[in-house]
């Protein structure tokens, strides 16, 4: 089975290989009766679940909470910094612990609620936007839906990174300048707000009778209780993702400091983009919900990241605004391996083979995060090079994984 065999679709594969599952799970949302236009396929697609991590999906009236996922606005931060490679210490073993100090991984939470006011301007600035985010926290109508939810924990993890594929990022571009990158999203809450919509979504489909070829596929239809609080509660997760990533960010570029004994600045070259997400944008004359499953907005003109695997070349890039694609472009390499998979394929030898010359964890915590369980980078870029050009390239010199 192959994508050129489904109608309704417009992928961006060439040079790559799709499993057969992820081409089965593509059909499936390709015959969704709620579709508004094709689906666009990214070069970094893999199975997921209910839709494709690499998909762009959009719809009319309605939307899929799992293809959105339960990371919701789960996203890429990046900064330039006025560092030179020469500023940097050989070893960088201690920075990487610094950063390790500062920000929790994995399952960790802050011990108490965090307060970047201390930060200036940006810290300051920061704090209103957890005072905002907290205001809107107690009107979310799903939390009604969502049981018994931990407030502590949810404002806690704030500034905190989570596991998996999430990373934190020292690494230099093509002139020799330091940047600072890192990847996550919306934390437990996220993840409960997600959960609590797709069984909101099955239960809804199950009430109206309606064939699905996977539960998972179940959508909320617009003019629903049920919609209006997923969307409300959506846009909140989204901005609670993007603010976690700010927050960390801040609390990074204290640890440069910290680490180099010296005042470290940033350039106006920033960005931060989500890519699980769900919004409302006008395409092809309609206004239709356009859900990101791993990949970015690439309207003209406009900056993305695109990161490889933790020892390959990662990229800042500009959108072409290509309509075919929605505007939109891969959020990465993508996985062809799965993680157990990876873990049976490769040993730490290899893993630190693969990730030479990158101060970062090397033990089996991290094996299934291995370059060699990703697609080729420079492959994934070459088949989307109608949608963005590359404006920086960017190798990690030191990794925090979760």
């Amino acid at each position: 089975m192959s994508l050129t065999t489904i109608s309704n679709v417009r992928a961006w594969t060439e040079g790559l290989s799709v499993e057969h599952e992820a081409v089965a799970q593509i059909r499936n949302i390709a015959g969704l009766p709620i579709l508004a236009g094709h689906i666009a396929i990214m070069p970094d697609v893999h199975l997921g679940k209910g839709a494709t991590v690499g998909s762009v999906i959009p719809t009319r009236g309605a939307i899929v909470p799992a293809a959105v996922g339960v990371d919701i606005g789960c996203g890429m931060c990046a900064v330039r910094t006025d560092l030179r490679a020469s500023d940097l210490p050989d070893n960088l073993a201690s920075m990487r612990a610094t950063i390790e100090s500062l920000i929790p991984v994995g399952f960790s939470v802050h011990d108490k609620d965090i307060n970047p006011t201390h930060d200036g301007p940006n810290g300051r600035a920061l704090k209103l936007r957890m005072d905002a985010l907290w205001q809107r926290f107690e009107r979310l109508q799903i939390l009604s839906v969502l049981g018994q939810v931990d407030a502590r924990r949810i404002w806690r993890q704030l500034c905190t990174l989570g596991g998996g594929n999430h990373f934190i990022e020292v690494c230099l571009d093509e002139v020799g300048a330091v940047w600072v990158m890192l990847h996550s999203g919306s934390r437990y809450i996220g993840k409960t707000i997600g959960e609590a919509a797709i069984s909101m979504a099955r239960e809804s489909a199950m009430k109206s009778g309606v064939h699905l070829p996977d539960k998972d596929l179940a959508w909320l239809n617009e003019g629903t209780e049920a919609f209006a609080q997923y969307t409300q509660a959506l846009s909140w997760a989204q901005d609670y993702a993007s603010l976690n990533r700010d927050l960390m960010m801040l609390r990074v570029m204290n640890a440069l400091r910290t680490s180099l004994g010296r005042n470290v600045g940033t350039t106006k070259e920033a960005v931060n983009c989500h890519h699980n997400y769900a919004t409302l944008e006008e395409h092809f004359g309609s206004k239709v919900w356009i859900t990101r499953k791993g990949a970015v907005s690439a309207r003209e003109g406009q900056l993305g990241i695109i990161p490889g695997s933790m020892g390959a070349k990662s990229f800042i890039v500009r959108g072409k605004g290509n309509p075919m694609s929605y505007c939109s472009c891969s959020h990465g390499a993508g996985r062809i391996h799965s993680r157990g998979a990876a873990k049976r394929l490769f040993d730490l030898q290899t893993l630190a083979t693969q990730t030479a010359g990158v101060e970062c964890r090397k033990d089996e915590g991290v094996l299934d995060e291995i370059p060699g369980a990703y697609k080729d980078i420079e492959t994934v870029m070459a088949a989307q090079s109608d949608l963005v050009d590359v404006v920086h390239t960017l190798k990690q010199v030191l990794c925090v994984k979760g």
